[in-house]
């Protein structure tokens, strides 16, 4: 949290400098404002439910006719593809230094569908500035609840690679390390949801068409049942997460 912290302030930061720059300008920036039928972005994202790389983003706004509150406003579509973690989980190294994370039953990814409007709150003006949008969206999220696979020695000798069992697997000296991320993927059970988020993006223009930004918000997510990442802790169905992503992509 304290991260997502900081880049918002370094970009409210680095706004402010742009639109000081812009007040001494003599230009009218009405005249020579940007302004584009669509953009698209990829990116990636991290958030506090999961670590470092969190998961991966396609954005696409559409401009609409008619303003909202007097200011441009877009169409937003994005379909993100995210990996939740569990506040227990923990990871740690076998005796062969192989890294697994104890007490873990199941990984939980998310697809998530949203629609919702942004809209333009400070815009850039020609090869100055940062555009500032408003970001309001909400859609259906698909929990994937896929088994998490250990290998584990039955015996010396015989090591196996099995969905983990906390009811099985007791000996936490006999597990090696985890299996692949993708075993078991047809073994997955799906839990639906429903998600809505609320967020701030922060677009630098590199070369006019295209772009490179953050988009800085919070998501609230519910699942019609509580995904069981790890059995003998608290699962929970409502999860609430701060977020951060990095995009990249094109304006026509």
């Amino acid at each position: 949290m304290k991260a997502i912290l900081t880049l918002l302030l370094a970009f409210l930061l680095l706004t402010e400098a742009a639109q000081s720059q812009q007040r001494r300008s003599t230009t009218n920036l009405e005249d020579e404002a940007e302004e584009y039928s669509s953009i698209t972005t990829y990116g990636v994202t991290t958030n506090t439910n999961s670590g470092l790389l969190g998961g991966l983003v396609v954005r696409h706004s559409t401009r609409l006719e008619n303003n909202l509150f007097g200011r441009p406003q877009y169409r937003y579509l994005a379909l993100e593809l995210v990996n939740v973690r569990h506040p227990k989980e923990l990871s740690q190294s076998s005796n062969t230094g192989a890294r697994f994370t104890p007490g873990k039953q199941n990984y939980l990814f998310v697809l998530r569908p949203q629609y919702g409007r942004e809209i333009i709150l400070s815009n850039r003006s020609n090869d100055e500035g940062i555009t500032i949008n408003g970001i309001v969206a909400a859609g259906a999220s698909l929990g994937i609840l896929k088994p998490y696979y250990i290998q584990y020695q039955v015996r010396p000798g015989d090591v196996r690679t099995e969905a983990y069992d906390p009811l099985k697997h007791t000996d936490l000296g006999n597990i090696l390390g985890a299996g692949n991320i993708l075993q078991g993927l047809g073994k997955s059970q799906i839990v639906p949801g429903v998600n809505a988020k609320i967020a701030f993006s922060f677009e630098l223009s590199a070369f006019r068409s295209n772009l490179t930004g953050v988009e800085i918000g919070f998501l609230t997510e519910l699942f019609s049942k509580a995904p069981v990442i790890i059995p003998f802790a608290e699962n929970r169905s409502l999860f609430t997460s701060g977020y951060v992503t990095l995009f990249f992509g094109n304006k026509k």
